[in-house]
């Protein structure tokens, strides 16, 4: 508005030097007209000129220094304050294993952040503690464009606590150039890597998940209760054992037994497959161009593989006082335009709806998602974490496979 009429008032006296310089009479000058503009202009500029408030909007993230991640954010970030000028978003990186601790003992004393993203690893035990925030009624009618599934991923007892950004599972990833065809089974896996073929298996409690299904165990039934019967128990100690078995494979051959580890070698191309999220794709990507490929985590004796879907999302602290401007940026970070970019340089598969998917990598993401179990937010999940994470017990100590299984189980339902 400013500038339209800084702009009149400029053509206004233009005309009027333009007139007096060819002699028009005095009559005919726009004299009434040209004070009223003058002086609504000058009102104008007098109130423009004003300094807006700026709102602060502290927001904490764990993406790695120097990721895709990282660096698509800060773009994401450039360009926010630009479109969100009346927003300063103050930005903390903090670790990943220290993130969720750091926010809820903050939180918890009354201060933190006004939001954080993170995958919804502890929502449900946040929102038993008090450490998120209830959005319900705040994105009422604002998530119309986000997929049932990913805001299934924020909500807890039907009450939505953030705002969805990507979805992502683990799946086996390979280089085209090494390994021309992913392997279907898990026994195609086992003798793959048997065979001399590097593949860097990620083994961990979260990253095992998958592989459950392979052997057709379950960890929980529909609601939520450990299922502890023998013939389960067996599938689970078949899972663990056929682990067991590709772990020693890696210790032999001196092979990265975690992400983190296999994330050079993969990218270098000194390792054939990685089984990973879809975190690590843009770094991937980035190293391996077209070579890059992707699909599920091999099928077993059991059926598909059914890996722990998580979706990463904004969560907002309780204490906060500036709710609503969180809020206001969080939206802005997962629309349309922000997703796309996470999509195309960082590997996010998008919770946006709108996102135009073309790349193939994200299509087959998608398509191994389609098996994927939701990672639940019940207090039993709590027990998962606390009883079936020791494999190294397993892999380093040699307590056998069933043993721990069956103690796993009977620790977990206490």
């Amino acid at each position: 508005m400013k500038k339209h009429l800084l702009a009149l008032l400029s053509v206004l006296v233009i005309a009027s030097l333009a007139l007096a310089a060819c002699g028009t009479p005095a009559a005919e000058e726009p004299v009434a007209e040209e004070p009223a503009a003058t002086e609504e202009a000058a009102a104008t500029e007098e109130t423009s000129e004003e300094p807006a408030e700026v709102i602060e909007v502290t927001f904490w993230h764990a993406y790695g220094t120097g990721s895709a991640e990282e660096l698509a954010l800060a773009k994401l970030l450039e360009q926010a304050a630009v479109d969100l000028p009346q927003y300063q978003i103050n930005v903390l990186q903090v670790p990943f294993n220290d993130i969720f601790n750091k926010y809820d003992t903050d939180v918890a004393a009354g201060g933190g952040p006004d939001m954080f993203i993170a995958p919804n690893d502890n929502l449900g035990g946040q929102v038993r503690s008090g450490t998120v925030l209830d959005i319900t009624d705040l994105v009422a009618g604002k998530l119309g464009d986000y997929s049932e599934l990913s805001q299934g991923g924020m909500m807890y007892d039907g009450k939505m606590y953030g705002i969805p950004e990507s979805m992502k599972a683990v799946v086996f990833w390979y280089n085209t150039d090494l390994l021309p065809e992913a392997p279907a089974t898990t026994d195609d896996l086992k003798a793959l890597m048997e065979g001399g073929t590097p593949v860097a298996v990620s083994f961990g409690c979260y990253h095992h998940w998958g592989f459950f299904g392979s052997f057709g165990a379950q960890i929980f039934d529909d609601q939520f209760n450990f299922v502890a019967d023998e013939a389960n128990q067996a599938n689970v100690s078949s899972a663990v054992s056929y682990l067991n078995d590709l772990y020693q494979v890696s210790v032999a051959n001196g092979w990265p037994r975690n992400d983190s580890d296999g994330l050079a070698p993969f990218t270098e191309g000194t390792v054939a497959a990685i089984t990973n999220g879809n975190w690590a794709m843009g770094d991937y990507r980035n190293a391996l161009g077209d070579k890059l490929a992707v699909a599920p985590i091999p099928a077993g004796p059991g059926g598909a593989s059914n890996p722990l879907l998580g979706v990463d999302g904004f969560y907002f602290n309780p204490n906060s006082a500036n709710t609503e401007a969180a809020i206001e940026v969080a939206l802005y970070l997962t629309n349309t335009a922000a997703q796309q970019l996470m999509m195309d340089e960082a590997g996010h598969v998008p919770a946006n709806t709108t996102v135009e998917v073309t790349d193939p990598l994200i299509q087959g993401l998608l398509d191994a998602f389609q098996t994927a179990y939701f990672r639940p937010q019940v207090e039993a999940m709590g027990n998962y974490w606390g009883n079936f994470c020791g494999t190294d017990q397993v892999f380093d100590a040699g307590t056998p496979a069933a043993d721990w299984v069956a103690t796993a189980f009977e620790n977990a339902t206490k």
